[in-house]
């Protein structure tokens, strides 16, 4: 392996890293604090990415992309607060809570496809790029976006952790996700943060969808990949752990990256998959999952 090869490995695992690490940490969110999956994430993740496609292309309303950034992200939380008063919250006092919210997740998740399908159609489209050009240096190169990404997923990462760490509303959060009983009694809403939540999630699962519209086509069955990519890294990382759901996506990250380079594209969610089997023997919980 020669230095370009190497340097080219090395920034398509920070680049998938980073977008790993936004479409997965709004799964965590959720899981974290209401102890749901929310099996719709990856169609939030293509809904957002239409959303944005639908205010920024000209064939559309064409208001140009940073007003389709802007307006998606309002859009996308304000659904993700519905997604929980429509699908999580009615059933939340069921004995049978998490598979009841899972079908109804995944039925959410078809509804999204479907009609997306319908209004969007089956074909293609795609994002402008936030940045054109590319930045050489050393034995390659990087894209303009690509670096954006880069640099933009580890700031938004920190602004979440200072998020929930800092303010008051973070606060409550972390206290329903450590102790839901002891944040009841100390007078928490926790349907308020249970819908918070549930924005936050379509919030990252948005920004994500956006990074992927510009980077691939969007496409209304493009959920699926991004939610299994989630899932593999949350259980790697460890169930309701956001920093641990980080290091898992850029050991997903890399990992694909360099399966990539070796075995090619269709042995790679096999190595994915070995990797989680082998990570979870070691650590039932996950890489910093909670006992």
């Amino acid at each position: 392996m020669d230095i370009a090869e190497l340097q080219s490995i090395i920034m398509s695992g920070l680049v998938l890293g980073a977008l790993y690490a936004l479409m997965s940490t709004g799964l965590s969110l959720v899981w974290g604090t209401v102890r749901l999956f929310n099996f719709a994430h990856g169609s939030l993740v293509m809904f957002g990415a239409y959303l944005a496609w639908t205010v920024c292309d000209r064939r559309a309303l064409g208001w140009g992309l940073w007003p389709a950034i802007i307006i998606s992200l309002a859009a996308m939380f304000v659904i993700g607060i519905i997604f929980d008063l429509l699908l999580a919250k009615p059933f939340l006092k069921r004995a049978n809570a998490v598979i009841l919210v899972l079908i109804t997740t995944l039925s959410a998740s078809s509804f999204l496809e479907n009609f997306a399908q319908w209004v969007w159609g089956p074909r293609m489209k795609r994002l402008p790029p936030m940045a054109r050009g590319r930045i050489e240096f050393l034995h390659g190169y990087i894209t303009a976006q690509e670096l954006i990404l880069i640099i933009l997923a580890p700031l938004l990462l920190f602004s979440l952790w200072v998020f929930l760490r800092k303010t008051k509303l973070g606060l409550a959060i972390r206290s329903v996700e450590q102790n839901q009983k002891f944040a009841q009694l100390v007078g928490i809403n926790m349907s308020r943060i249970y819908s918070l939540t549930f924005g936050l999630g379509a919030f990252m699962a948005t920004v994500a969808g956006i990074f992927f519209g510009a980077k691939s086509f969007i496409v209304p069955s493009m959920g699926a990949e991004p939610l299994l990519k989630a899932f593999i890294v949350v259980i790697l990382g460890g169930l309701g752990s956001l920093i641990g759901t980080v290091v898992g996506a850029y050991l997903v990250g890399f990992v694909e990256a360099v399966s990539m380079s070796v075995i090619g594209l269709y042995g790679t969610p096999a190595v994915l998959f070995l990797l989680m089997i082998v990570v979870l023997m070691v650590k039932p919980n996950g890489l910093l999952g909670k006992d």
